[in-house]
């Protein structure tokens, strides 16, 4: 019995883990939530497209991109995008820029005009960058400084501190692009490629790098997560203080006594967060998507709390209210109204955005301070009611706003200060929230903006996936979607590539096919082709295959090898041995031979000196001679030893370098190396 019921078992046991496995990859999948670029900088008139919408709106600076926003800039226009810690992508005048998508390791942009800078001081490891443009698709994936250059019949790109990618073209040819290189794709059938060496950097390029610059000397910074965009405007707009509630807190310049956190701004509808919070102060991002609002002594400070490993992005830090009384009459009075306040210190954000798992239900994703419900720390465990929460903020005067229902998200109008009602007769929203969006909502009700010409917009571009499928930004307006300027096929899709069937373009002839008007800049040669042609090194001689007198020996010394070449001498006279109680050195030679000696790094010939001939000693009787032998001087006796004045009297005196002639040398003859 007990096998049968393994055996039952055993499949229901596989499918629960199987179960098990998928939830989690769910929740993991979940758990990625996407910060959407920045539009941080706009210098003229810039317009934006969101599908679904009716026409190109203009375009405000803390615009939070969406998958499928364009942008375009007018005549003597430019503007910034941010989408990561130091990743900034910069267009230049009558320039388009389209966010296709964005994973958690991959992003990918189209340009189909004009010009256009990507400035990536960091990037993570596995993080690629895809570029598409109507001639070639480019893989970024190493930090650098990128310029791309779009016009009718040419597509440059341009590699500069260190930027390496690669360019794929539409039919399935791949070339690698090193530093500062000028890659050139000419349209044609097939498409021509051209490599140059990067031109000098112009005003442009200059401009791209003090922008860049600005984030290395922020000040905010060192109160904030990396991740957290916007910390640079934060210096120029307001001050940093510390108190011993909230810690590092920031204070705002220049807003009234009345002013509220989110009262200067409209509500977008995001494809995937919902109804988001467009701030129009240019330090609007930081404060209104990370960190609570706090007021001490009455006036607003923005505090981040803690600073945490990885925030987490949130289109608006506010508690939704409503009334029960408007929730009853919707059916005769349509759409209900909708206040909002901002959260305070701790306190838990209901999710309107997300999985359905996610929405109600109270969350303090990257918050890294004390968790608050009604003034009261509680445990991370602990179940909360949505219902039973009373927001610290909504006690204070002028802090709950509202706009009309029928504008809500609909027009950029100035929210008012709700005064009918105390704050005990809002109840908070649970989940979604009851007002609707429409074509309007998707540009917020933002004035009609320049809108790009037909021919710019319709130009297919290169890509090496198919786009995936997207919900439609509003679910009863997908048949409006399709017939917008933007044509739904703007992809062309390059042949599968396998590691067995790749084919590498063959890197072209440095200044051909790029037609007569450009004249390619001398190249500098590189590191490896500088190598290549130097001749090798001599073969080193193992110092045991050192040769004999008169032959030629090498060495190898530190990073080279020196030739050490023996000279010939004339035979010397033999010399007597030294005393018994001197013995030479195992390696010397006799006397007549050469004799060299290693001193430092190289080899320095020592010479025997010839001294003159002294007279026979007779050996003592008690030590009788050895017939053949050489027969050895007696020894001095230390107390008949002349003084060592007297003794070198008649030695030679020789001054020292930098004394008087007046001054002797005694001690060691250098020149012979003879101890006297």
């Amino acid at each position: 019995m007990d096998y049968l019921k393994r055996i039952w078992l055993t499949p229901l046991l596989l499918l629960f883990a199987l179960s098990v496995t998928a939830a989690q990859a769910a929740d993991d999948n979940e758990a990625w939530a996407p910060t959407p670029p920045r539009l941080s900088f706009i210098d003229g008139e810039v317009s934006y497209w969101r599908e679904g919408a009716d026409d190109w709106a203009r375009a405000r600076a803390n615009l939070a991109l969406a998958e499928g926003d364009a942008l375009y800039t007018g005549n003597d226009a430019n503007f910034e995008v941010q989408f990561g810690s130091r990743s900034f992508v910069r267009a230049d005048a009558n320039s388009q820029l389209s966010l296709v998508e964005q994973e958690e390791h991959r992003i990918h942009f189209t340009v189909t005009s004009g010009r256009v800078s990507f400035d990536m001081r960091s990037l993570a490891v596995d993080d690629t960058v895809e570029v598409s443009t109507p001639n070639a698709v480019f893989v970024i994936e190493h930090p650098g400084y990128y310029r791309v250059e779009v016009d009718s019949r040419d597509t440059h790109f341009i590699t500069r501190r260190g930027g390496e990618a690669t360019v794929i073209t539409a039919d399935g040819r791949s070339l690698s692009i090193y530093p500062s290189e000028d890659i050139v794709v000419t349209v044609g059938d097939p498409v021509k490629v051209a490599t140059y060496a990067a031109p000098a950097p112009d005003a442009w390029d200059r401009w791209n790098d003090e922008r860049s610059d600005r984030i290395g000397e922020s000040i905010s910074a060192r109160y904030l997560p990396p991740d957290v965009y916007g910390a640079e405007e934060l210096d120029h707009y307001g001050r940093w203080r510390v108190v011993p509630t909230y810690g590092s807190v920031w204070i705002p310049y220049g807003v009234s006594t009345s002013w509220a956190p989110y009262s200067t701004g409209y509500w977008v509808w995001d494809p995937y967060y919902e109804w988001t919070w467009i701030d129009e102060a240019p330090w609007g991002w930081a404060p209104f998507h990370y960190g609570r609002w706090v007021n001490i002594d009455g006036f607003w400070a923005w505090a981040p709390g803690p600073v945490v490993r990885r925030p987490v992005y949130s289109p608006a830090l506010v508690a939704f209210m409503i009334r029960d009384h408007d929730v009853s009459a919707r059916v005769s009075v349509g759409l209900p109204g909708l206040w909002w306040v901002a959260l305070s210190w701790g306190e838990p954000v209901v999710p309107w955005w997300r999985h359905h798992r996610y929405r109600g239900h109270p969350r303090w994703d990257g918050w890294g301070g004390p968790r608050i419900v009604n003034n009261v720390v509680i445990n991370q465990t602990t179940v909360i009611n949505v219902g039973d929460i009373h927001y610290h903020n909504a006690r204070l005067p002028r802090t709950i706003l509202t706009v009309p229902a029928a504008k809500f998200g609909r027009e950029q109008i100035r929210a008012t200060v709700e005064n009918r009602y105390r704050h005990t007769d809002f109840a908070p929203v649970r989940g979604e929230l009851p007002i609707k969006p429409s074509r309007a909502s998707l540009s917020g009700g933002a004035p009609k903006g320049v809108q790009p010409p037909r021919e710019i917009v319709s130009r297919p571009v290169v890509s090496t996936r198919t786009p995936r499928e997207r919900t439609p930004a509003l679910q009863d307006e997908a048949s409006h979607a399709r017939t917008q300027a933007v044509p739904e096929s703007r992809y062309v899709i390059p042949p599968a590539r396998r590691a067995e069937d790749a084919r590498t373009l063959p890197r072209p002839a440095r200044g051909t096919e790029a037609g007569p008007e450009r004249v390619p800049p001398p190249r500098p040669p590189r590191y490896e082709e500088v190598r290549k042609s130097m001749p090798p090194p001599p073969a080193v001689i193992p110092r045991e295959q050192a040769t004999t007198r008169g032959q030629t020996t090498t060495r190898e010394q530190n990073t080279g090898q020196r030739e050490i070449r023996s000279v010939p001498r004339p035979a010397q006279p033999a010399v007597v041995a030294p005393p018994a109680s001197r013995p030479s050195a195992p390696a010397a030679a006799t006397r007549g031979q050469t004799t060299t000696r290693e001193q430092g790094t190289e080899q320095r010939e020592i010479r025997p000196v010839p001294r003159p001939a002294q007279p026979a000693v007779v050996a003592p009787a008690s030590r009788p001679a050895v017939p053949g032998s050489v027969q050895q001087a007696p020894r001095v006796p230390v107390e008949s030893a002349p003084p060592r004045g007297e003794a070198q009297q008649d030695k030679k005196e020789r001054p020292l370098p930098g004394q008087p002639a007046s001054q002797t040398y005694w001690g060691r003859d250098r020149e012979n190396r003879n101890v006297r």
